[in-house]
């Protein structure tokens, strides 16, 4: 039985590599959600009037890897302290939520950030928002895979992000 969990950090195109390469992940697609209007488009999504953040939806078999698994990865690809945008991408539409689809995620979601906050790493608080799923609808054709179909431009986005973050280490 596949699973499903969905995650916002930032541009979506650097979201999806990270956990397409993990085993027990069947598909990663990138999308928006957490807003108030329906089948939103990108353009849409830019001016931050619809609500939503770029996410990625990932469909996971629980059986390889477990949603517990896939939360410790998204710490790893987004700066949990800044609440308005992820690294040079700034903005609500970029803000970094885990939307949850039940308690169990709710609870596992809650216990990782409790986690990463007493750990230390950050000097500044985890503000990554857990909020309840919304619906989640499909970005564009041209978004999805975009690590694959435009390698050197996604080359260029994640540099920009590990740069960043690099100068943002120890916050």
């Amino acid at each position: 039985m596949k699973d499903t969990a969905i995650f916002a950090g930032g541009c979506f195109w650097c979201m999806v590599s990270p956990f397409d390469e993990q085993p027990g992940i069947d598909k990663v697609v990138s999308g928006y959600t957490g807003g108030h209007t329906a089948n939103p488009t990108y353009e849409e999504v830019l001016t931050e009037t619809t609500g939503h953040t770029e996410a990625v939806e990932i469909t996971f078999d629980p059986n390889l890897i477990s949603y517990e698994e896939l939360v410790e990865i998204y710490w790893n690809q987004t700066d949990p302290t800044d609440a308005m945008g992820q690294f040079q991408d700034r903005g609500d539409n970029y803000r970094p939520v885990i939307f949850v689809k039940d308690e169990l995620q709710r609870a596992v979601a809650e216990k990782s950030k409790q986690r990463l906050n007493d750990s230390g790493k950050y000097k500044k608080p985890v503000v990554t928002k857990i909020e309840d799923a919304k619906p989640f609808y499909l970005a564009e054709e041209h978004h999805q895979e975009f690590y694959q179909k435009n390698p050197e431009k996604y080359a260029q986005e994640k540099n920009e992000r590990m740069v960043y973050q690099q100068n943002k280490e120890g916050n």
